[in-house]
């Protein structure tokens, strides 16, 4: 039995649930949002929590029913407090800056480097250096964030590039004269 498939989902006030056979619809202070539940896996509303439970005599639903509960819990989390992933750019001349509904970064290429920021995520630079990606929908503000980083990773040698706020990156030694 799976500890994360156990646990129910609580409806925190505020947000409303419709659980119509294998959707379910989240509607609260921040947004909408919708998720289709695998068919392996049974869905019941009780008592202001959603329960999700393994179907019976299916081999796969004990696989995915951990990952339906969480899909579940991040739609709740979704519209009630949103997600962010910060950003960090780190480097001589490297910054970034809005321009309306597009990102431009100088990042060391001979061109600047422009991202159209999806609809569903905001993007907001604080000082040149620091991004950050909110919105309601944890996959997109992820991905949003990964092709962010993707632009210019930090390398090993002096950690120049963009990543992630709480990333470690590991440094290795330069040449030895």
């Amino acid at each position: 039995m799976s500890r994360i498939g156990k646990k129910p989902v609580a409806v925190p006030a505020g947000v409303t649930l419709d659980v119509t056979g294998q959707d379910i619809k989240a509607k609260g202070s921040k947004g909408e949002l919708s998720v289709r539940i695998h068919d392996d896996v049974l869905v019941k509303l009780e008592d202001g929590q959603i329960v999700l439970q393994p179907r019976p005599n299916a081999p796969f639903s004990a696989k995915i029913w951990p990952t339906m509960r969480t899909l579940v819990s991040n739609i709740v989390v979704g519209v009630t407090e949103g997600f962010t992933k910060k950003l960090e750019i780190h480097g001589v001349g490297l910054r970034g800056n809005m321009q309306g509904n597009t990102l431009v970064m100088q990042l060391g290429f001979s061109h600047e480097v422009r991202y159209d920021v999806p609809e569903g995520v905001t993007v907001e630079v604080a000082d040149q250096t620091k991004i950050t990606v909110s919105g309601i929908d944890k996959q997109k503000v992820g991905q949003a964030a990964a092709n962010i980083r993707e632009f210019k990773k930090p390398e090993p040698y002096k950690g120049k590039g963009i990543r992630y706020a709480d990333e470690f990156i590991m440094r290795k030694e330069g040449k030895k004269k």
